[in-house]
């Protein structure tokens, strides 16, 4: 049986997996909305939804020092604002399979940065894990990925029409936004874990403020480019607002705030070599997502795939150190 901490840390990851999958819906849904306007969009939406929580959290925000809000800062401006910007470029120019299975490298690329970083002054010491023991679980999840990926590489050769300098492209900026995302788990789980007695939810709700003022100058930026260029798209919600909006609302509020605080709580209980590879959970749903998006059943092969990884994420769990090395508070 599964320690408690370690358990609900697992419950906690997959919930956030779950809802992060979302974002990989908006831009299929809105092929016509340009890729800024959907990021400074849906992390407006993000920091419009964190004010009012702000206030209810205000208490334990105010325990928050300057440098944990320049840190929420930076936070919020790679792991979200510059991450999704690739991110959306990326669906938009290769399609929402590509760009997933790309992210899908998440957990081998985070696992491996966070064995080899070294610790973070200030960070709590973890049970130390070798590298024996942390390839095996790697090994399935990257065996199960690239299943997946040879089944979609397969299809976008026999479509006649592709763009593959687009597809390239895409893969591109969808690298890039690995990087984004390798750095902000491995940095937020640092700064939670060297703060256990501060409150999750309020560090989520902490980081919505800090973007909220990026998102709204990016909006501006983007509102002021698209007139002074004479772009015919219609400023500032789009010929279709109430999808936009919605749309627009409905990410903000489950994957990036309710995502976030998710995390929070996985990043707290788990370690970080674990909580890494549980980020599989949002490649899992992205594709669940995409198959739905496309009224398609999986293939046997990509079957197999996600099968792989699964049992990649179970043997990670089943290696780590016990509760009491994991989560010792």
């Amino acid at each position: 049986m599964f320690k408690a901490p370690l358990f609900s840390g697992v419950l906690f990851a997959l919930a956030a997996g779950l809802m992060w999958g979302l974002v990989f819906v908006g831009p299929l849904l809105l092929p016509e909305y340009p890729a800024t306007l959907q990021s400074f969009g849906r992390y407006l939406a993000f920091g419009l939804i964190a004010l009012p929580l702000g206030w209810f959290d205000r208490d334990k925000l105010k325990q928050l020092t300057r440098a944990d809000w320049i840190e929420a800062l930076k936070l919020a401006l790679v792991g979200n604002i510059v991450y999704y910007l690739f991110l959306a470029n990326a669906i938009q120019r290769a399609g929402g399979p590509l760009p997933t299975m790309v992210i899908g490298t998440l957990p081998v690329v985070i696992a491996i940065t966070s064995k080899l970083r070294s610790k973070a002054p200030g960070a709590r010491a973890e049970a130390p894990l070798t590298w024996r023991r942390l390839l095996p679980s790697l090994g399935l999840i990257e065996l199960g990925i690239a299943l997946v990926n040879h089944v979609e590489l397969e299809q976008l050769k026999a479509d006649p029409h592709a763009d593959l300098a687009r597809y390239a492209l895409g893969g591109l900026l969808a690298a890039f936004a690995v990087a984004c995302w390798t750095w902000y788990p491995i940095r937020n789980a640092e700064w939670l874990r060297a703060h256990p007695d501060r409150s999750s939810r309020g560090w989520a709700t902490a980081q919505g403020l800090m973007t909220l003022p990026l998102a709204l100058f990016g909006y501006g930026v983007t509102w002021l480019w698209s007139t002074l260029s004479g772009d015919t798209f219609a400023m500032p919600f789009g010929p279709r607002v109430m999808d936009f909006l919605l749309l627009m609302f409905a990410i903000g509020l489950f994957a990036s705030w309710l995502g976030t605080l998710c995390w929070n709580e996985a990043s707290q209980r788990l370690p970080p070599t674990l909580s890494g590879q549980l980020i599989v959970f949002e490649t899992l749903a992205a594709l669940s997502y995409a198959f739905f998006l496309r009224g398609s059943v999986p293939q046997l092969e990509s079957l197999v795939g996600v099968a792989l990884l699964v049992a990649g994420v179970v043997w990670a769990v089943r290696t780590q150190p016990s509760a009491a090395d994991a989560h010792p508070n």
